[in-house]
């Protein structure tokens, strides 16, 4: 474990750095997420030492990449922060058609801009979806991205939530019911080996996030297929209309947390 401080951490991204589908115990109609998790951690390691820490999270929900290294990453800056997490692509590899290289090229420009600064950065890589319903499709373009995020980190020494190699993640009870976030559980993993990787969490306590669930019953044909068509009329079809129609489900929201500040422990 270190005593590295961070007194002002931003989060930058899109849904899954929003939080979604990790209600928060306090308010149902509010979404914590791995971000906030790891934030609460933050705050209590620096209570421990005496030390000030503030948090805000900007992310939003259906955001691109171009929307996460531009207007957000500018907001960011503004807040002068000494540790910033990026993540975002997630939304682009699911269009029809991305260009890899071009998203990979605006991670960089982002992260040049955010090193320039002396603030640290915590690149998250996409977790490895081969075994998953139907996005499993993405995953070589998942992979792909993924491979391009570890240069930058290697190139600009940025630390790395490897959710690629975090293999419980591939549990569907990882997964929310949408089957495109996480659930709090996987909310929670995510965190804590974010933790590890700041070097704020000892090693006896990483072993709690690596290990797997106990084996749950398979499903039967049956069960699987009325599954497959309840989350295509709730999830699916709702998705497909919004493409359709050029709306994002982020569009007229804003920053959750748009001021680094105090972030109370009893949210965590």
């Amino acid at each position: 474990m270190t005593d590295r401080i961070w007194e002002r951490y931003v989060a930058v991204g899109d849904s899954f750095t929003e939080g979604l589908m990790d209600p928060s115990p306090h308010d149902p109609d509010v979404y914590v997420g791995w971000a906030d998790r790891l934030a609460a951690h933050l705050a209590a390691h620096h209570a421990e030492r005496g030390a000030a820490f503030g948090y805000a999270n900007l992310a939003i929900r259906g955001r691109l990449v171009a929307d996460a290294a531009g207007p957000q990453l500018d907001a960011a800056l503004d807040l002068t922060p000494d540790l910033v997490s990026f993540s975002a692509g997630g939304n682009d590899c699911l269009r029809p058609k991305v260009d890899i290289d071009d998203i990979t090229a605006q991670v960089e420009s982002a992260v040049a801009r955010i090193r320039d600064t002396g603030a640290d950065v915590l690149l998250v890589t996409a977790p490895n979806v081969r075994e998953a319903p139907i996005v499993h499709r993405l995953n070589s373009r998942v992979a792909e991205f993924t491979a391009n995020l570890w240069g930058i980190a290697t190139r600009h020494d940025c630390y790395v939530l490897d959710m690629w190699n975090l293999t419980p993640l591939r549990d569907s009870r990882m997964w929310a019911e949408d089957r495109i976030h996480f659930s709090p559980e996987g909310h929670a993993r995510i965190a804590a080996e974010a933790a590890y990787v700041l070097g704020t969490s000892d090693d006896a306590e990483a072993v709690t996030w690596r290990e797997p669930l106990p084996a749950a019953p398979p499903l039967t044909r049956w069960e699987t297929i009325a599954a497959d068509r309840e989350w295509a009329r709730t999830h699916l079809r709702p998705w497909i209309v919004r493409r359709i129609r050029g709306r994002s489900s982020g569009d007229g929201r804003t920053p959750k947390r748009p001021a680094v500040e105090p972030f109370p422990l009893e949210e965590s």
